[in-house]
């Protein structure tokens, strides 16, 4: 399987061997993303300091608009709660071009010693919690910003128009609220006036070499849905089982059952299959057996006919086992975020920016990972390209990994101008070539 996607990679690297678009504009935009890099290491830097949890995100709405709001750029805000919308127009005529940042930080309290971490603290969930940037949305931002400064100095020989997308809530809103960040704005009409041709996107990678660009066609991140059970059984003491339907004895079946679907009916040589159960409530005392038990897990898949097929093993196979012991069992599944889905000729077509962005031997493939990602909305509405930025810091030895939503999470400023050169190029060539 490894070689098989190294070697469609390879194909879609020489399929997009292109001459280079604008030789001149992209020399000046490589060395104007050199010149903003401390503007936007400090930028990430104040963005760090100060996170805020999703579709809570007012002053990192704010810091963003009064910067774009500087740069002369039109600005829609608030959009989607917290999120904000700039619109670039160039001065010749062209398709349309969205990029997308995400705003909001994590429950996690900073473990670091950064003289700019993060001591934010907010209630969540009914505890008192730190607020971290664990997963790099700060870092996000701050490329974003620094790609829409050099595009509106650059206005003149922009061909067609930029919309830049500061997303809220990727990692998922309050329950109340519904859907994430990037079904809102989609909702909002972000996509529409002007109607948007194309949608580019990154997410940095902690554990990747800092400056390395990884990618596939196809499905790069899982589709995630959400699983929640609920097994009715009968109570009876614990002292003698016979006498009722034991719910937990039940819900093990059940466990050990789902992981069937993924090692016996799922065909893993097409795609992967994930299902885990995170969570399992039931009883409160050892010699009492409850009356009911739940659980919650987690489905990824990449592929639509097989998520379909995956469902309705998960909800056959808690059905029947359940039954099989005098109990019955219901599966719920809500939808989540689909498959981040890479459009193959977009990727093919634009394999060579990137190159020439990070260097031909920096940009590499990658397997598809079981993360998920709401950026997938965007791709469903038009073609789109998500990439990873590598910035696991290989000129230091760290004691621990930094792992994304951890505490200890922490990435290499360095890899920014790869990220910016990156999407300055996919912006720009994809504008040059289009007629």
């Amino acid at each position: 399987m490894k070689n098989l996607y190294i070697l469609v990679f390879t194909l879609l690297v020489t399929i997009g061997t292109q001459a280079q678009v604008n030789p001149k504009l992209q020399a000046k935009l490589d060395l104007q993303a050199k010149e903003i890099e401390e503007k936007m290491i400090g930028w990430r830097r104040h963005l760090h300091q100060y996170p805020e949890l999703s579709n809570r995100e007012t002053k990192t709405g704010a810091y963003i608009v009064a910067h774009l709001k500087s740069l002369g750029i039109e600005v829609q805000y608030p959009v989607a709660k917290t999120g904000v919308v700039g619109i670039l127009k160039g001065d010749k005529p062209g398709p349309v071009i969205a990029l997308r940042a995400d705003l909001d930080g994590l429950p996690v309290t900073e473990r670091s010693a950064l003289p700019f971490a993060s001591k934010e603290k907010v209630i969540f969930n009914g505890q008192e919690t730190g607020v971290m940037h664990a997963c790099g949305h700060d870092s996000h931002m701050a490329m974003l910003m620094a790609v829409a400064e050099i595009l509106s100095k650059n206005k003149s020989e922009l061909k067609g128009t930029v919309k830049f997308f500061f997303q809220p809530a990727e990692e998922g809103g309050l329950p109340s609220d519904g859907m994430s960040g990037a079904e809102l704005m989609i909702k909002e009409g972000v996509m529409e006036n002007p109607k948007v041709d194309v949608v580019f996107g990154l997410h940095i990678q902690s554990l990747t070499p800092s400056g390395k660009i990884a990618l596939k066609p196809e499905g790069l991140m899982a589709a995630v849905d959400g699983l929640n059970i609920k097994v009715n059984g009968k109570g009876a003491h614990g002292a003698t089982p016979w006498d009722g339907v034991d719910p937990i004895m039940i819900s093990s079946q059940i466990i050990t059952g789902l992981q069937t679907i993924v090692s016996r009916q799922s065909e893993l040589t097409k795609a992967g299959v994930v299902i885990t159960i995170g969570s399992i409530h039931s009883g409160n005392r050892g010699n009492i057996i409850p009356e009911t038990a739940t659980m919650e897990g987690t489905i990824r898949t990449f592929d639509v006919s097989m998520q379909a097929k995956v469902h309705e093993k998960i909800k056959q196979t808690v059905s029947k086992i359940a039954e099989s012991a005098g109990a019955t069992a219901e599966a719920n599944i809500s939808r989540g975020y689909p498959v981040t889905y890479n459009d193959p000729a977009l990727t093919a077509m634009m394999m060579p920016s990137l190159q020439r962005a990070a260097g031909k031997e920096n940009v590499i493939p990658t397997p598809a990972v079981t993360m998920a990602e709401d950026f997938s909305f965007f791709q469903q509405k038009v073609p789109g390209v998500f990439f990873f930025l590598g910035a696991y810091p290989t000129d230091v030895k760290l004691e621990k990994q930094p792992v994304h939503h951890t505490a200890d999470f922490m990435i290499d400023e360095k890899s920014f101008v790869t990220g910016v050169k990156a999407l300055l190029a996919l912006t720009t060539d994809y504008m040059y070539m289009k007629k």
